[in-house]
């Protein structure tokens, strides 16, 4: 822990933990081993950063947040949603996986229909 750190209450640090000079950390945060925070780093409560990645300096990551790879650009960070029933849950995480593919669909959808479109408003070709 560099000069000038910043800690609230309830963090954990693990094993092999750096964290930069004037970083500052709320309650809650749990920082597993070998993890590396920059200098100048803002870490909102709650926040959990999977261990042996680094942050670079000046990064800023929002209440609650889940830090799983590495941060290379200073700037601010969020990720989470909000809490939902179980049932309901389960069906949102299932779809977020099928997103990607869900978005290519569209797109491929949405082409096919200015092609189709755009066939229809052509004039005839009548070359022979």
């Amino acid at each position: 822990i560099e000069d000038g750190v910043k800690l609230d209450n309830q963090i954990q640090v693990a094993h092999n933990v750096r964290i930069g000079a004037h970083s500052a950390l709320a309650g809650c945060v749990g920082i597993a081993g070998s993890a590396h925070i920059g200098r100048h780093c803002m870490i909102g409560g709650g926040v959990g950063i999977a261990g042996h990645l680094d942050i670079a300096d000046r990064v800023q990551v929002t209440g609650m947040s889940l830090v799983t790879k590495s941060i290379s650009t200073p700037g601010a960070y969020s990720s989470g949603l909000a809490v939902e029933p179980n049932r309901l849950w389960n069906r949102i995480s299932a779809r977020l996986r099928r997103l990607d593919e869900l978005f290519e669909r569209v797109v491929a959808l949405e082409r096919k229909l200015h092609r189709d479109d755009h066939e229809k408003s052509s004039p005839p070709d009548h070359r022979v």
